[in-house]
This record gives C-alpha cells, structure tokens and sequence, in this order.
C-alpha cells in the first residue's frame, strides 16, 4: 500500500530517487504512465497488470474508451529501479507532467503519483479549499 507525500529532486538524465517506503512493492518490476490532471502514475506490476486488462476491454466502438486507453496504454514503460533506488522517467513522460527538477511523489493506495512540485502545490492548494465541497459530493464515503 502506497501513502504519503515525498519530494525528490529529478536528475539531469531523468533519474528519480523511489522513497525508502515504496521500494518493497516496487522491487519486482513497475510501469509509468500517463496519468491524469498533469502527473504520471507509477503501479507495481500486479496492479498494472489488473488496470491494463480493464482497459483492455472496454468497447473499441467508443471514442472515450479508445482514447483513454491510448492514453493509458500507449504512454506506458516498464520502468526498474537502479542500485541508488531510482528509476528513470522518459522524457517523454517527463514532458507530459511538465516534470522540472523538484518533484512530489504521492502514494495513493495502489499507486504512486508523480508530479512536478509547482504543479503539485497549485493542485493541493485548490483542492484543499474545496475539500468540503468535494466532500459533500462523495457522500457514498
């Protein structure tokens, strides 16, 4: 299970440290991709096992599904950690979150959120003043 907020810096060649705590569930082998509201998800293999088989089958003659899987799909890279614990974000992912050189890794249950810090602490801001909004909204929680 993956919670908690870590900032790490990203390396010039587009290497970012793992936290101590997600590198267990990681160990064996873990996909990147696009993720949604400009970040990257990070999933363990398994997990991303059961999401792509999800993508996989939604119906082909629906545009939203095809482009959801594409985006999901498409973007996606097998991705292992190194001996220091960091993997190596592509730059075409990095291009996608806008990732500079101070990001935010934020676990997420059964995944890792990569975001770039700015992006990130606009994001929070403006959902925390929401929050009691949003959670008005989910009253099914």
């Amino acid at each position: 299970m993956f919670i908690g907020e870590f900032h790490h810096a990203l390396d010039a060649k587009g290497r970012l440290a793992v936290p101590t705590k997600f590198k267990a569930e990681l160990r064996k082998g873990s996909v990147v991709t696009r993720g949604l509201d400009a970040s990257l998800w990070l999933f363990p293999h398994e997990e991303w096992e059961s999401l792509a088989a999800k993508l996989a089958a939604l119906p082909l003659s629906k545009s939203n599904s095809r482009a959801f899987a594409r985006l999901m799909l498409a973007g996606a890279m097998d991705v292992k950690m190194d001996r220091q614990g960091r993997i190596l974000v592509p730059d075409y992912l990095r291009s996608y979150a806008m990732l500079k050189k101070r990001t935010v890794l934020a676990g997420l249950y059964n995944r890792i959120e990569i975001w770039d810090e700015d992006v990130w602490n606009t994001y929070r801001q403006s959902t925390e003043k929401e929050s009691d909004t949003i959670a008005e909204q989910l009253e099914s929680i």
